[in-house]
């Protein structure tokens, strides 16, 4: 571009002038055909290569074949565009027959062959045009209609037809409307300007054009499913037939699987071998995917209804009209998508979203995987989705994806019998697993995690369960789009876009095999021996036994759990509450003293009062890390961004002032000397101003005088939680730094990878440092409010040497990687040589933040807590390894199945005969 820019802007410029002209001499002077003087037409905007001009007849007869190409005649001053159909000499069209033929005298003489409409338009990549062309009337002759498809022209009517699209445009159009999701009326936009951007000519041909694309859709949907092939044709189209293609790696009995597999012995089969046939699923619901009341069902009806990726409608709205007021009560605080269901906004639309299920590890649609949803996510609209796409597969093993697994699978069978008998799964129950995808996991409550995690699923591979998450991306685009349809175009539409999705997520599988094969020998080699490392150290420093903890991770992985389930081998048996489970407590006190529960004056409480407190001051020790970080000169943008956040922090302190003349009115009055000066004190920055909260008063007395009553035990309470979740916080950056650390020294490489991996190690030590002054701040709020006592053993003093990784193995393992980093470009990095002890190895300890009752063992209770996160972090390490290489089986099996489903697609497609005698083979 700059090469451009400096050298080749003027250039460009009178070369695009010289083409607004007539060019040279030797283009302008003589036809470049039959070399008459004086040629006034060309072929506009390069339609045709060059810029030769031709006299009329032979630009006539240079565009017999190619009638929608935009003209150009010099009047002696500038071009002025013009269509073929304008010329003198007439060009036109003759169906039925080949180039250069027309029909016999005998079908003119009779007038069977007739002219078309004479502004008869056919809109083309060139834009829209008037066409003269003739119908056939030969005695062979067929419909109109069928006469133009044969001319690669769809017609936009059966009668009568007197506009048509080429079959170049409608498919630049699918790509454009997939790919970009352009809509339908810019597109024609855009090719009515490409044919004349005067704006003058104002006939609207975008329903002409959206109906031709509806019929070329619904077609193309057939002719992949091979109905055109088949001697029932589209009346025998059987439920989610149309839905193609289908994902080839997924398990389907006859198909890529070998026969009789719902016969197999699969207690005597290898564990290895089993695990290859779990069908996974991935189910969510989409809400941007809406549908307004435009048109009525009789003006618009749904063609093929359950024919394709949606489901049956008729059955499925049987269901819901029976269910529609089924309870649905949620235990799980994480996601409240259940909750919602009733609430959701439905006032003029029609559909409030869909619900979709697919393939878990390969991003296809299932057919009859998708519904649309009237009122939110409801058990009835989901159950009905969920067992319409695996309706007709012969499953022994199934594992389902969903955001709110650990409550959809409660009573799911029972559930089940109220649908129809076909959908009833034939299936062991113990063989269905639900879990949550891995994204989504975290915002849920701890006792869900282990039970509903990929990561500790014995068989699940690398398989994340985010896929339908992914797909919802891709389909968003053309919301705009859909949501002012009529009910048949919409489907339509979003049949043809998935089915364009699954076409391109297939295309994709050759690469994506590929890469996935060598990330699982790569990364499963280099788990596996982190792992035996580990193993082996735990053995020789710590003269471990862990073969009680393998069959414990072994037990769990291949059992089924249910949300709260104990003995977890992942999870520490942690004590305390957490912040925000303690406010949940406070706050049911609180409105347990009102007695039957009646509302009170006061909207703000006690527990309110010390949260914002609390909350404005993590607030100002972040800003004043990030003011301190910035450095004494920092930018414009950072001055602006300080003094936003100043203001807003100002506000928040005028309400916690106001709300401490309730709950603290005598607070001043207790303070010490200087504490009443720097209240007093005028014009303090809003990250130094000093809140006093309760714990800043000096003894318990003059608490007691300064405060409402149980508002300093109430401040200890909500302290102690703000304490475990600063220590939760600090564990998960010192993690998110190790590895972070790990792919710098395996990744970065050069001056701008490294400035950009140093801010991004900035940004995280920040937010460590910040959680180790919260809790620091928390426990010193803690030891004034309560004094010493047991808290203490739990929660320590938190000195800098604490704050470090899980154990100094991260560090050695760093150091490994750049060592092995550096080997592979040939040069020596002067660290410990790989898999060499360092110095002090045998008496490095772990530090007390990852213990699971934050405090070091002693000799009273030995080793237990050490032994205890030793163990976690044992079984999450094998859990891993045994995800790496079961990967690497699940990716050969799938390229197995790839290979067979080709084999017999392949089959398929050579028992298809053509059953019409006119047809070619």
């Amino acid at each position: 571009m700059q090469t451009f820019v400096k050298k080749h802007r003027q250039e460009t410029l009178d070369e695009m002038l010289r083409a607004e002209g007539r060019g040279g001499l030797e283009f302008s002077v003589a036809c470049a055909t039959c070399k008459a003087a004086n040629p006034l037409f060309r072929c506009a905007r390069g339609s045709c290569v060059g810029q030769a001009m031709y006299c009329e007849p032979c630009v006539g007869r240079g565009h017999q074949l190619l009638p929608t190409h935009m003209l150009e005649k010099w009047n002696g001053s500038f071009f002025v565009p013009m269509r073929v159909s304008d010329l003198d000499v007439e060009v036109r069209v003759q169906l039925g027959h080949p180039p250069g033929q027309f029909c016999t005298r005998a079908a003119l003489r009779a007038g069977r062959a007739q002219p078309a409409h004479k502004d008869f338009v056919v809109i083309d990549v060139f834009g829209i045009c008037i066409v003269k062309l003739n119908f056939c009337g030969c005695s062979t002759r067929v419909e109109h209609r069928q006469q133009l498809m044969r001319a690669n022209l769809w017609p936009a009517t059966s009668v009568d037809p007197q506009t048509c699209a080429t079959t170049n445009v409608i498919r630049l159009f699918e790509f454009q409307n997939c790919l970009g999701k352009i809509s339908a009326y810019d597109f024609v936009r855009a090719l009515e300007m490409l044919s004349n951007n005067d704006g003058l000519e104002t006939v609207d041909r975008r329903r002409a054009f959206r109906a031709i694309v509806r019929q070329y859709r619904m077609m193309e949907l057939a002719k992949k499913a091979g109905r055109g092939n088949d001697d029932t044709g589209i009346r025998g189209v059987q439920q989610g037939e149309l839905a193609k293609p289908l994902c080839r790696m997924c398990p389907i009995p006859k198909v890529n699987i070998p026969e009789g597999y719902d016969q197999i012995d699969w207690d005597s089969m290898p564990e290895d071998q089993r695990y290859k046939y779990f069908l996974s699923l991935s189910q969510d619901a989409n809400f941007k995917l809406i549908n307004r009341n435009v048109l009525t069902e009789e003006r618009d009806p749904v063609v093929d209804d359950g024919a394709g990726f949606f489901v049956n409608r008729a059955e499925y709205a049987e269901h819901i009209r029976k269910n529609v007021d089924e309870e649905e009560i949620s235990s799980c605080s994480g996601f409240q998508a259940m909750f919602l269901a009733n609430a959701k906004r439905v006032k003029g639309l029609r559909i409030t979203g869909v619900g979709g299920v697919t393939c878990a590890r390969h991003n296809m649609w299932h057919p009859n995987g998708m519904g649309d949803l009237q009122a939110g996510e409801r058990y009835c609209n989901m159950d009905f989705i969920f067992f319409s796409a695996v309706l007709g597969y012969i499953l022994t093993y199934l594992i389902l994806s969903y955001d709110i697994a650990c409550q959809f699978s409660k009573n799911i069978w029972t559930r089940m019998g109220k649908l129809p008998s076909k959908f009833h799964l034939k299936i062991d129950r113990i063989n269905v697993r639900w879990m949550v995808p891995n994204f989504h996991l975290p915002p849920h409550k701890k006792g869900c995690h282990s039970p509903f995690s990929f990561h500790w699923l014995w068989g699940a591979g690398r398989t994340h369960g985010e896929t339908v998450e992914q797909n919802w991306e891709f389909l968003n685009g053309i919301a705009a789009s859909t949501k002012l349809m009529g009910l048949g175009a919409r489907y339509t539409a979003l049949e043809g876009l998935l089915s364009f999705h699954n076409w391109r997520r297939l295309v994709a599988h050759r690469r994506l095999l590929k890469q996935r094969m060598a990330e699982a020998i790569k990364d499963g080699r280099k788990h596996k021996e982190a792992f035996e490392a580990f193993t082996a150290g735990l053995v020789d420093l710590h003269e471990l036994d862990v073969s009680g903890w393998k069959v414990w991770v072994d037990k769990w992985e291949k059992e089924r759990h249910v949300e709260n389930e104990k003995g977890s081998p992942y999870e520490f048996e942690e004590e305390g509450l957490t912040l925000k489970e303690i406010r949940i407590l406070l706050a049911a006190e609180e409105y347990a003293k009102t007695g039957d529960g009646t509302e009170v004056e006061r909207e703000d409480t006690p527990s309110t009062f010390l949260t914002l407190g609390m909350e404005i001051e993590e607030t100002q020790r972040q800003l004043a890390v990030a003011i301190k970080a910035a450095g004494p000169n920092p930018t414009p943008t950072q001055e602006l961004e300080f003094l936003k956040r100043r203001m807003s922090l100002r506000i928040r302190l005028q309400s916690f002032r106001k709300l401490q003349l309730t709950y603290m009115p005598k607070v001043r009055r207790y303070l010490t000397a200087s504490q009443k000066a720097v209240w007093d004190a005028d014009n303090q920055a809003p990250e130094a101003t000093r809140l006093f909260m309760p714990s800043d008063i000096g003894s318990a007395a003059s608490r007691t005088k300064a405060c409402a009553p149980g508002l300093d035990g109430t401040e200890a309470r909500l302290r102690e939680g703000e304490a475990k979740d600063a220590l939760a916080e600090l564990r998960q950056g010192l993690r998110v730094r190790t590895m972070t650390n790990r792919f710098k020294i395996l990744n970065w490489t050069g001056q701008r990878a490294l400035t950009r991996g140093q801010g991004i190690l900035r940004q995280i030590n920040i937010k460590v440092h910040a959680a180790k002054l919260r809790y620091r701040y928390a426990r010193q709020a803690m030891l004034k409010l309560k004094g010493h006592g047991a808290w203490e053993k739990q929660y320590r003093v938190l000195e800098d040497e604490d704050v470090r990784a899980l154990n100094d193995r991260a560090l050695r393992e760093e150091e490994q990687a750049y060592d092995e980093h550096l080997g592979a470009l040939g040069v020596a990095s002067g660290l410990a040589a790989t898999g060499a002890v360092a110095l002090g190895e045998g008496k490095r300890t772990l530090s007390w933040i990852w213990y699971s009752r934050g405090r070091q063992p002693t000799e009273e209770d030995g080793d237990t807590n050490l032994h205890e996160a030793l163990r976690v972090e044992w079984s999450k390490a094998y859990s891993r390894s045994n995800r790496w290489r079961e990967e690497l089986v699940l990716v050969e099996e799938e390229m197995r199945r790839t290979i067979e489903f080709g084999k017999w697609s392949e089959k398929q497609w050579k028992e298809h005969t053509c059953w019409e005698s006119q047809m070619s083979p």
